[in-house]
Order: structure tokens, then sequence, then C-alpha cells
């Protein structure tokens, strides 16, 4: 009988999905930030949408896989956040109905230090062709700091800092709804794992974005 290899999840850093720990076992000691996403456009055109805003999009600073699912981008934060703004608001169309299912992670103690490019500099490569695009976007967050007791306190930060921006519509069972400019969401992005980032040693943050929405 064929002999089943099994997962095992939080032994000595290993997660399950094909990497390990870093050579001290300490889990995630790299600091890289990892975003998987899938772009949906609704409409006939959508494969020459999403390959247009590939194409428009630089990716030179992010390690990047795609499969049948879903993109992911690894490397250092503002990178990974620069290349999927990029991609998002290039993917862009007027009237098209279009959203963006992301989850960010930092710290998953399975991480390793390949398949990223943590030693690019600090210039964004996508913001000057960008940051004067705006239009109107909804989305939702859900934010889950992990491995600690008081992570409530964490989520009310963040939640109250979208509240003090004035972009917080609603909170909603699992998730907050948010409702601004497209600049805007992604300058609250930015600022979620920037503290995530300094407060917590592993956290995921899902965002999905919606535009051109017939849902009134």
């Amino acid at each position: 009988m064929e002999k089943k290899e099994y997962v095992t999840y939080g032994n000595k850093g290993a997660c399950g999905c094909g990497c390990g720990a870093d050579k001290e076992g300490m889990g995630n000691a790299t600091g890289i930030t990892g975003c998987r996403f899938s772009l949906s456009p609704m409409t006939d055109s959508f494969v020459e949408i999403i390959l247009d805003a590939v194409k428009k999009t630089r990716t030179d600073k992010v390690w990047q896989e795609t499969g049948k699912l879903s993109t992911i981008y690894r490397g250092r934060q503002i990178h990974v956040e620069d290349a999927l703004k990029g991609c998002f608001i290039n993917a862009y169309r007027e009237g098209v109905h279009m959203t963006l299912e992301a989850t960010y992670s930092k710290g998953c103690p399975g991480d390793i230090k390949g398949d990223s490019f943590m030693a690019a500099d600090d210039e964004l490569l996508n913001e000057p062709e960008i940051k004067d695009v705006h239009f109107p976007v909804a989305a939702k967050i859900s934010l889950y700091p992990m491995g600690i007791p008081d992570y409530m306190k964490y989520i009310a930060e963040v939640v109250n800092h979208a509240i003090d921006l004035g972009i917080y519509e609603k909170s909603a069972h699992y998730c907050t709804v948010l409702s601004c400019d497209v600049q805007q969401l992604f300058d609250y992005i930015h600022y979620v794992n920037s503290y995530c980032g300094e407060k917590l040693s592993h956290y995921i943050f899902e965002v999905t974005i919606s535009v051109n929405s017939p849902t009134k």
C-alpha cells in the first residue's frame, strides 16, 4: 500500500506549500511580503484586459508566478504593493465591472528566503505612471493576526484608522466594507501592511476590490 505524505503544519516551520524553514529553524526571518491575487474583469474581452494589464505593469522588483487559479508576487512590501496597484489600475476600464481578490501575507513560519527580490532599491516602478489615475472603488477587508491571544485589538486599530480617513462604510459579518478613491485605498493597504509588519510576527490580510458594480 502506497504511503501517503501528510503535511506537517507547525512542525519546525514546515507549512505544506513546498517551502521550509530557514537554516536557523526560526521560520520567516526574511521580511518577505507575499500577495496572491486573482483579477476578474466581467466582460467578453477579459483576456485582452488582463494581458494588457500584465504587459503594462512593471514587475522587475518582485518575484512572480502565475498558475491556473492566481498570481503571486513576493519581495519587499513596497514593490509587491506597487506591482499589484499597477496591475489593478492598468486593468481598469470605464464601465466594466471588475473585481480583485488579494491575500497579503508576511511572517509565515514556513516561508523561505528564496523566490523574492529583497535586494531591490526603494524606487517604485509603477507609481509614476498611475499616481494621477482616479476612480471610485468599493472594497472589503479582513485582517487575521496569527498566533496571538489579543488579536482583536490589532483588527480594531486598522478599522479605526479607516474611520479616521473617512473611507469606512460599515462593519459586516467577517469583514469591513470601505468606499473611496482607488488611490486612497492603496494608501490604506500600505498602512495596514506597514502597521502589521511592525506589530505582528505573522499576519494575513485579505482584500476584495470592486469597480463599476451593477449592484447599487
